[in-house]
């Protein structure tokens, strides 16, 4: 095999390595795991204003009904908010053992309403105002501020928030199959950069993702056994909390297919099916994480919300801010926190979505100096110019 040709090899295993340096996670680390929704999920939906009538004027055929001894009605959190019950066997059980939140009036004050450039505005977490740093994420900051931490992102590239100075291995954990650089390939690329300055990255690389396929192999031979049936991203959060509760203290994984404009269904259909899915997941990533859920947080966000009255093909388009959900063994109580305002029509943004009251990186910043301790000096690098706002979830 030729030099060009290994390296096509190797780019395309599913572990990849940024720039930077690679830290190794003690088993004391506090964990904190990014779920980014890539798409724009309907946030009104998930956190059902049920106080609100203007609610169920503006959504004739996609409002979940008020909470009552129906199973298909909103799950009672408090007097103005209740929860999709698709979650009912999830994120709600959580949620009663104090072990969820959620954050309404959540998000960017990016205003683009483009996917991809607000993705990258979250991801990136840098003041709105200035040029932007593309190899600069927020996560691979936080890394870098906390010495002896391991990130690792669970996807099939490294996204930006995990790029940096800091060096991040990323792989994709949906599905583990025979990797396209084998033994004697990886002895062969190791042996060519040997005595160069890069020859510490790429073994550390081929170590990682042994580690990952010795992990899945034992995996694979129980299911084959019927011991594990779960599929999508219950089995895949089960894998990341698998790798992370020994090895990483940092990750982000991010699901698909939030992007409901026609049929989004209210509390059944499209998006309840997904609901319903991810709270599995997540549900069963707090299972697998054993004791160590306890110092764990999980944060669930999305680029932006979507438009408050549904659209005429019974979906929902763009909107603006966002309902995020925290989640850990660690949390003080469940509740829906963080500034709220009546939903009325006087209180939209624009005239057609949910304002954002509770801006992200404050929200983030927040978070991380309880769950780690930051100063305010170490979260400025985290979130430059950015002011945390602890809201007591931890």
């Amino acid at each position: 095999m030729q030099r060009r040709q290994l390296l096509q090899s190797l780019a395309g295993t599913s572990l990849a390595l940024s720039a930077g340096q690679l830290w190794a996670a003690g088993p004391t680390q506090p964990c904190f795991l990014v779920v980014f929704l890539r798409g724009g999920y309907d946030a009104a939906n998930l956190l059902v204003p049920v106080s609100s009538s203007f609610y169920y004027e503006v959504r004739p055929t996609i409002a979940v009904a008020r909470p009552s001894s129906d199973v298909n009605t909103a799950l009672p959190l408090n007097a103005d908010w209740g929860l999709h019950p698709a979650l009912r066997d999830s994120v709600y059980t959580l949620f009663q053992q104090g072990q969820a939140a959620f954050v309404p009036f959540a998000g960017t004050h990016d205003l683009t309403r483009s996917h991809f450039e607000t993705q990258d505005s979250i991801e990136l977490g840098q003041a709105p105002e200035g040029s932007r740093n593309y190899r600069s994420g927020f996560l691979n900051r936080l890394a870098a501020t906390l010495k002896g931490s391991g990130a690792m992102a669970f996807t099939d590239r490294l996204p930006l928030v995990m790029q940096g100075d800091v060096q991040v291995p990323n792989t994709a954990l949906r599905s583990v199959a025979k990797p396209a650089v084998d033994a004697r390939q990886s002895s062969i690329i190791s042996a060519m950069y040997q005595g160069t300055e890069l020859s510490g990255s790429v073994n550390q690389g081929f170590t990682v993702r042994d580690e990952v396929v010795r992990e899945m192999a034992a995996e694979m031979d129980a299911a084959s056994r019927n011991a594990i049936s779960a599929k999508g991203f219950e089995l895949e959060a089960r894998r990341i909390a698998r790798l992370m509760k020994g090895r990483y203290n940092l990750g982000f994984v991010d699901v698909g297919g939030w992007d409901t404009h026609v049929a989004q269904g209210g509390a059944t259909g499209q998006l309840a099916s997904r609901f319903e899915e991810l709270g599995r997941g997540l549900a069963a990533y707090a299972q697998e994480m054993g004791n160590r859920w306890r110092e764990t947080t999980v944060v669930v966000v999305s680029e932006f919300g979507r438009t408050f009255r549904q659209n005429g093909n019974n979906g929902t388009d763009h909107g603006h801010g966002s309902v995020y959900w925290v989640l850990g063994g660690g949390l003080r109580r469940g509740q829906v926190a963080g500034e709220q305002v009546p939903v009325t029509a006087a209180n939209l943004f624009q005239n057609r979505d949910y304002p954002v009251l509770n801006e992200y990186r404050g929200l983030l910043g927040g978070l991380l100096a309880r769950q780690f301790g930051l100063s305010p000096t170490q979260l400025a690098g985290v979130f430059p110019g950015a002011e945390a706002k602890d809201l007591g979830l931890l």
